[in-house]
């Protein structure tokens, strides 16, 4: 049997991950799969993150 080619990775706010002075404590997370032979590179998606509280970017991390 073949390996299937969609993977799951893990979407992590970039401003949660660099700003210390916010709101709360925590960094926003999100799962996903993508396909690894259409998108090569690590995927970049604006999310909502619960921490700060409005639309920011999430990087793919891992």
């Amino acid at each position: 049997m073949a390996k299937g080619v969609r993977i799951i990775i893990t979407l992590e706010c970039t401003e949660c991950r660099t700003n210390s002075n916010k709101r709360s404590k925590g960094v926003s997370r999100y799962t996903s799969t993508k396909n690894r032979r259409n998108t090569t590179s690590r995927l970049e998606l604006k999310k909502f993150c619960t921490y700060c509280n409005r639309h920011t970017v999430h990087k793919e991390i891992k």
